[in-house]
């Protein structure tokens, strides 16, 4: 398999996984598990890391 489609798959998928976190902090989506709410911080790192390890995706891909 070529690496730089795996690449810019995974680019897409952490891309996409920042983008719903961004959607959460921008609608103000309460989120609960077990009967805890998440705060909204949580997003703000679930936004940074993703699109990091996105960009460095397609940056390593050459596209």
């Amino acid at each position: 398999m070529n690496t730089s489609i795996a690449l810019v798959v995974a680019g897409i998928v952490f891309g996409f996984v920042a983008f719903m976190h961004l959607v959460r902090l921008f609608l103000k989506i309460e989120i609960i598990i077990s009967g805890k709410l998440i705060p909204m911080w949580v997003s703000v790192v679930g936004f940074i890391l993703p699109l990091s390890l996105s960009i460095w995706m397609f940056i390593a891909s050459g596209s």
